[in-house]
């Protein structure tokens, strides 16, 4: 951005409100609504009459190619305007709106109290303390309620009554709605204390000090460009943003889409109410479908280039970061939704084919992106075995690996061509599957749901055919929520503390297993040795044999159980986990030290945050190719 792109100048208070009023100065439709208080706005005031500095005010000139935002007046202000929109407030709408409703508008402001309640009130000035020299300014202005009454704190009485001119001129009260247009008001004060000169004195020296502040007050305004790129416009617009509050690529997208008349927000809450009908996808947010739109639209522009014969250093770029996402066309954005709703619906069914189903349970809601982008793209490519066979490891990978926790930006972009390649066998193994290593030891310290692996060990249980102990029943989706399976001890936690066995073993993934409740139950704080005897007396025909087959089905040898051997059970655990892992992952297991590999430090642990996310499957229009 070019220096030479904005100038500073400084206006008059009273032709900046102007604009406000008559529509060539609005604002973009992604600021936030008024807040000011009646202490702020009687603050702001005070700083005016004094002709102290409120800062600057930030202004867009409208009008450019790359930025167009749907425009909306100040609240107050005519609406519809009078005009177009010359220039956008992108800094001090709340200090303009305070000043516009209290000045500029003949009717009471609407503001919030000290106790946050909505009362409206008109402003004016205690002319003798606002002359004090030793008065505090602020104390000056009065905020009256609309009827300009003030009552009595109990009852209904009336102690003071301004409704009137005549009452104002007598209580010496000057409305401030009349700072720029006082004539009329002036005349009835003079006419009122006709008899008495010094009142005349008064008003106006009044007049010089302090209303003609109003009248002479200048404002610095920066002005820029209307070729400022949009996400120029985006950047300085926080960075100037006195609320503190960041605006969300969704809010900024929405506010430009709406120039050209497309309603942003209610097509996004159309298709949320779609997704979020699958349980796994219930944490897709309106940022993580803009960024995956992104992805596609930046992909398929490197793909068309490409075919056109660009040189490969001439490509551009693939991306989905912030500034990629402000630069996201509406045309893409149109082009691309529909396709990448299946794509959303294709990755849900992926995750229940990978034993997945639960949004407490599913490892990172970030690899949600690269997914469904890359089933997507695929389309009906992904059916055959072989290509489920090497998504699945792609995924597995980036789960083990624990590699979507962090800054995942770049990772997507790699993802997507890479995985799509591999699968269409035009390029190696991705990246993701390279990077990806997974050590013994991290299985100890997996504890919490809070960890990506930890879930991913729970869903890799699942996949091994895990059967419930009671009823032998295959742990399915059709099992999964009516038999509310979770994550529960083998060795229960009591039984661990009073055999002296530490939380950091007790509490790890390699004592947990998924269970229905109802097993849980009859598990208790029991030894295992005790809880498997009453799980088969409890089973009528089931026998001690099968038993053993549904706890193997775990990865658990049931031999340490029945001997109520702690030590053996952790280690032929972990190594059974280890082993299942690897193979997930496409790597070699290679066998570790079991005293070794045991020691692991407490405080290791890869936190990522619960997703919630989705499940089954809707129909779309047919989606645009990609060769």
């Amino acid at each position: 951005m070019d220096v030479s792109a904005y100038g500073i100048e400084k206006e008059s208070l009273q032709s900046l409100l102007g604009e406000a009023e008559n529509g060539t100065a609005q604002l973009p439709d992604f600021q936030r609504g008024w807040v000011w208080d009646d202490d702020r706005v009687k603050a702001l005031l005070a700083s005016i009459s004094l002709g102290y500095p409120i800062g600057a005010v930030m202004m867009l000139r409208a009008g450019g190619e790359d930025v167009r935002f749907k425009q909306r007046p100040l609240e107050g202000a005519r609406d519809p305007p009078k005009s177009d929109a010359d220039r956008l407030i992108l800094d001090g709408q709340q200090r303009l709106t305070s000043l516009f409703q209290s000045l500029r508008l003949n009717r009471p402001v609407r503001t919030r109290d000290q106790r946050g309640r909505d009362v409206e009130r008109w402003y004016f000035f205690d002319m003798s303390k606002a002359l004090d020299e030793g008065g505090d300014r602020e104390e000056a202005i009065v905020s009256l309620p609309v009827d300009k009454q003030i009552r009595a704190s109990f009852g209904r009485g009336v102690l003071r009554d301004y409704s009137s001119p005549e009452r104002e001129y007598e209580a010496m009260l000057f409305p401030l709605t009349k700072v720029f247009d006082f004539d009329e008001w002036e005349e009835g004060f003079l006419d009122y204390w006709e008899e008495d000169r010094e009142k005349g004195r008064f008003w106006r020296q009044f007049r010089k000090e302090i209303v003609r502040k109003f009248d002479q007050y200048q404002v610095p305004v920066i002005e820029l460009g209307k070729d400022t790129p949009k996400e120029a416009v985006c950047q300085v617009f926080e960075k100037v943003n006195t609320g503190g509050v960041t605006l969300t690529v969704f809010e900024l997208l929405t506010a430009m889409y709406a120039a050209d008349d497309f309603q942003l927000r209610a097509d996004w809450e159309r298709r949320e109410r779609m997704l979020h009908t699958h349980s796994i996808l219930s944490g897709v947010s309106n940022t993580d479908f803009i960024q995956a739109v992104t992805l596609l639209a930046t992909y398929e522009r490197q793909k068309q280039a490409r075919s056109a014969g660009a040189e490969e250093e001439r490509l551009p770029r693939i991306g989905c970061k912030r500034p990629d996402m402000l630069r996201l066309q509406l045309d893409d954005f149109k082009r691309w939704a529909d396709p990448l709703m299946s794509g959303f619906v294709k990755a849900a069914k992926f995750l229940h084919s990978q034993h997945v189903y639960d949004a407490r349970f599913l490892p990172y809601g970030s690899q949600l992106i690269p997914l469904a982008a890359t089933l997507t793209v695929l389309d009906r490519e992904t059916e055959s075995f072989a290509a489920r066979e090497k998504l699945a490891r792609w995924y597995w990978c980036g789960v083990f690996g624990e590699l979507y926790g962090g800054s995942t930006e770049s990772r997507f972009v790699r993802d997507l061509p890479e995985v799509v390649n591999w699968i269409r066998g035009d390029g190696d193994e991705p990246g993701t599957i390279y990077d990806a290593d997974f050590a013994e030891a991290r299985l100890v310290t997996l504890r919490t749901r809070n960890s990506a692996a930890y879930k991913g060990v729970y869903a890799l249980l699942l996949s091994e055919n895990a059967k419930d102990w009671m009823t032998g029943e295959e742990i399915k989706i059709e099992t999964y929520f009516d038999e509310r399976i979770d994550v529960h001890h083998i060795f229960p936690q009591k039984w661990c503390s009073d055999h002296g066995v530490e939380p950091a073993r007790c509490d790890s993934i390699v004592n947990k297993t998924p269970l229905s409740a109802r097993t849980n139950r009859s598990i208790g704080g029991k030894a295992p040795s005790i809880y498997l005897k009453e799980i088969v007396e409890k089973g009528g025909s089931l026998s001690p044999e099968a038993l053993d087959q549904f706890v193997e089905s775990h990865l658990v040898d049931s031999k340490p159980l029945h001997a109520d051997d702690f030590d053996s059970h952790f280690q032929s655990r972990r190594r059974n986990l280890l082993g299942a892992i690897h193979r997930v992952m496409g790597k070699v297991s290679e066998t570790a030290d079991d005293d070794d590999s045991e020691e692991a430090p407490d405080s290791y642990e890869v936190v990522q945050e619960d997703s919630q996310q989705v499940d089954d499957s809707l129909y779309w229009p047919p989606r645009p190719t990609i060769s």
